[in-house]
């Protein structure tokens, strides 16, 4: 599978032995942590070994993919450890964005673990789909249909949008981001909700070991948390609409060029499978704490209803915005394959 633009599948050899050095790293890794009592998932290490049976296996699985298109009990064998892989990353974006505003990881070998899951998971993926025709499945949705073949006319029609059922999804996971982006602003402008002021939200964040360049921002109006919201929502739209596919004629050096898939793909994957899952689950923790089910921790806030109630607008972002990010990496994948 191959696109203008520069990028490719790889050889399904290849592949395959990436898949069988990892899952040994990944192994070793686990056991690692696990013998040497590092927890990387709660306070027991005994989760750790899970990391030896899912590298174990995707070295198996590795080794066995040779030449040509996996057969199809180890395609979905491949697909089933990406899977797990990719559970094994969640938390790597809040990994990342502490290590660019803050001066530092909770733990390095969580962090550790992260990356190597989502390493793996991309691995993976890419494994299982060595050798695959560049096809459309004869049961794809008519949105599907409509979409791949708009990108097979790319050729000489130039880039194509996304379906308008993608586009509204897009539009539902920006419109999102509104309300959490409006409360950053509001809180880094000095102004007071949920009971907590914009200077206690600063001298928490002193507290808890904010960088230097995240006070700087907070100091200068601009919450660095809401200015990666502004990319996340850039990123959605890139997804969907043509400026997604090819660099706009005022990009420097880069007009008129192909994006590379990569690109945009990396983050959105990554951004979905953390931030969906996470606003998800935790929506569902506000609506149980709304009905006094489960205990609401107060934290900065004055009152556990303040906590709530910023709890509501976040975890409502991240989840919107992360389906609907997922919905347009998918978009994306297909019409660019």
């Amino acid at each position: 599978m191959t696109r203008s633009g520069g990028w490719t599948s790889g050889s399904p050899g290849t592949a395959g032995r990436a898949v069988a050095v990892w899952g040994v790293g990944y192994a070793v890794f686990g056991a690692a942590c696990a013998l040497g009592g590092t927890p990387l998932f709660g306070t027991a290490v005994g989760p750790d070994w899970a990391l030896v049976v899912v590298g174990s296996a995707a070295a198996a699985a590795g080794a066995a993919a040779g030449p040509g298109r996996p057969r199809p009990v180890l395609r979905r064998a491949l697909w089933l450890l990406c899977g797990l892989a990719g559970a094994g990353a969640f938390g790597l974006l809040m990994d990342v964005i502490t290590l660019l505003l803050a001066q530092g990881v909770d733990s390095g070998p969580v962090a550790a673990q992260h990356a190597l899951a989502a390493l793996g998971a991309g691995l993976l993926a890419v494994a299982a789909c060595s050798g695959a025709p560049a096809r459309v499945p004869a049961r794809a949705s008519a949105a599907s249909d409509r979409e791949v073949g708009a990108a097979a006319s790319d050729r000489t029609a130039g880039p194509a949008g996304a379906s308008r059922a993608v586009r509204l999804a897009a539009v539902a996971g920006s419109s999102a981001f509104v309300p959490y982006i409006a409360m950053k602003l509001f809180w880094a402008s000095g102004g007071t909700f949920a009971g907590l002021s914009g200077a206690d939200l600063r001298a928490a964040a002193e507290r808890n070991g904010a960088s230097g360049l995240w006070l700087t921002l907070d100091s200068w109006g601009l919450d660095p948390t809401a200015l990666l919201a502004l990319l996340g929502v850039l990123l959605l739209q890139g997804l969907v609409r043509p400026w997604g596919q090819v660099f706009p004629g005022r990009t420097p050096w880069l007009a008129g060029r192909p994006v590379p898939r990569w690109l945009p793909l990396a983050p959105a994957v990554l951004g979905a499978a953390t931030l969906a899952p996470y606003g998800v689950v935790g929506l569902g923790w506000t609506l149980l704490a709304t009905a006094g089910v489960v205990e609401v921790p107060r934290g900065d806030f004055p009152t556990p209803a303040d906590t709530l109630l910023v709890a509501r607008i976040g975890l409502g972002a991240f989840a919107l915005y992360g389906v609907a990010l997922a919905v347009a990496a998918r978009s994306y994948w297909r019409r660019t394959a």
